[in-house]
């Protein structure tokens, strides 16, 4: 079974430097060809029953947005994120899919809450970033991972 994430890319949270070497260093798969992102669901469907023609007809129903990485944050267990604001278009995004693939929540239905993020580290790190970053979300990009574990991008869907 081969896996897929949907994401919204954020390029210039990896042309920070900072970010950039946190991120291979602390992040299990930026270092396996996953670049910044905000997940929008992951694991989403094997990749052998991925509706392309479906997901971009979603995709194309929603229109591109200006956000900014704002803040640093923390999790209970250490993890440390990005919050994007805008947050709302990304649970927009997140909700849509869940809607039309049930069979996929987010975070494997352990909440109902969606939490836009972008991962920073999943260990406790004192961070001081230089921010606000700022980016345009104007596509989502499909994820495959492959048998080795590594990661690469399949299809990028525009936003409308």
């Amino acid at each position: 079974m081969a896996l897929t994430a949907l994401i919204v890319v954020v390029p210039e949270a990896d042309a920070n430097a900072t970010i950039r070497k946190i991120r291979l260093q602390h992040v299990s798969t930026a270092a396996r060809g996953v670049p910044a992102h905000i997940t929008l669901l992951s694991p989403f469907s094997d990749s052998k029953d991925v509706d392309e023609p479906a997901l971009a007809a979603l995709f194309a129903g929603h229109a591109s947005f200006d956000f900014i990485l704002d803040r640093v944050k923390r999790w209970d267990d250490g993890i440390v994120w990005l919050h994007p604001e805008p947050s709302q278009p990304f649970e927009d995004l997140t909700s849509a899919i869940w809607q039309t693939w049930p069979a996929y929540p987010p975070y494997e239905g352990a909440t109902d809450t969606i939490i836009p993020h972008l991962t920073v580290s999943e260990q406790p790190l004192p961070l001081e970033l230089d921010l606000p970053i700022r980016s345009r979300a104007d596509a989502v990009t499909l994820m495959q991972e492959a048998n080795d574990h590594t990661w690469s991008i399949r299809r990028v869907f525009p936003l409308g």
